[in-house]
């Protein structure tokens, strides 16, 4: 079984995924782009009992503007997110795809928000492109 392990920058917050990613998305809200500090975030997700976490987190929670948390777990001395929980996906947890450093890492199949896309960004590909009612409607 495939073994990927996700960590902050300065590497003393870490999670082990196990198995391949129940899902890779790709999200272009205007939450993701201030937490990515990019024109969107692409993340991928796990069933909780397949994560392992190690280190010390601290946790930011946010109320979408769909009206759903989120909460972010991030390293105290880097401030790097590595994982996170939202309560529309109760069971799974999301890793940003970018605490893997793998260029190697499976492609999105998911693309939501797409009306907060930046005009410049195109998801191509095998990938489903999302409105923001089905996403609030946990399509």
């Amino acid at each position: 079984m495939t073994t990927r392990t996700a960590t902050c920058r300065c590497g003393q917050l870490r999670a082990e995924c196990e198995g391949e990613p129940v899902r890779v998305s790709v999200c272009h809200c205007l939450d993701c782009q201030r937490r990515s500090g990019s024109a969107f975030a692409a993340q991928a997700r796990w069933p909780d009992e397949r994560i392992t976490v190690t280190g010390e987190a601290k946790a930011y929670s946010n109320v979408s503007d769909s009206g759903n948390r989120a909460t972010f777990h991030f390293c105290p001395e880097c401030g790097a997110t590595v994982t996170y929980v939202i309560e529309l996906m109760p069971g799974v947890t999301a890793v940003p795809m970018g605490a893997f450093a793998d260029p190697n890492f499976p492609a999105p199949s998911y693309s939501v928000y797409e009306n907060r896309k930046h005009p410049w960004v195109e998801i191509t590909g095998d990938v489903d492109h999302w409105s923001p009612e089905q996403v609030d409607a946990g399509e």
